[in-house]
């Protein structure tokens, strides 16, 4: 009897850390963080996003991203961007802290906002009272197409450019240290 107690509780337990390790799948839009500088070694950031990456798979990005609907920059939750340091964005000195990035596609240009509010989930909660700027910048296309939402820093003279891109569809966007 005594046996059989000690098999039963050996497969309740061994059942359990079975359960305990099934681990969910990949994400259909995986999060994603850029951070400029790259290096994790140095102190100096500037700024970092976290985004997720929506892939188009055979779908119109026209339809995913419409002219003059707002867009969260990405999926799931709103991109946040954090700033290191007081930038200055389409003439606006933006104070260090943790943002939300939200995107307008207008025709050949694009509203990028940032937002004071933080930890929302996509742009349904969007509230324009909290806008910290806006600035309008032209959307470009390029000859190469983009299977998956993608952002990049690059360093400029005084500051970085956060460059975007999907499908064959490219923005920049000016950040300067104030």
């Amino acid at each position: 009897m005594k046996n059989i107690i000690v098999l039963s509780l050996m497969f309740l337990f061994s059942f359990g850390s079975i359960q305990a390790q099934e681990f969910k799948g990949l994400d259909k839009s995986p999060l994603d963080m850029i951070e400029y500088p790259t290096s994790n070694r140095k102190p100096d950031k500037l700024a970092r996003v976290l985004y997720s990456r929506p892939q188009l798979k055979g779908r119109d990005i026209t339809t995913l991203v419409p002219d003059g609907k707002m867009w969260r920059m990405g999926a799931n939750e709103a991109t946040e961007l954090t700033l290191y340091v007081p930038m200055t964005i389409g003439g606006t000195e933006v104070a260090a802290g943790a943002y939300t990035l939200y995107a307008i596609p207008n025709g050949e240009q694009m509203t990028v906002i940032v937002n004071k509010a933080t930890h929302v989930w996509g742009a349904y909660s969007y509230n324009d009272d909290l806008d910290v700027v806006r600035v309008n910048v032209p959307l470009t296309e390029s000859g190469d197409s983009i299977e998956a939402f993608s952002m990049a820093f690059e360093g400029v003279k005084d500051g970085l450019h956060l460059h975007m891109g999907w499908d064959t569809f490219r923005v920049k966007v000016l950040f300067t240290k104030s």
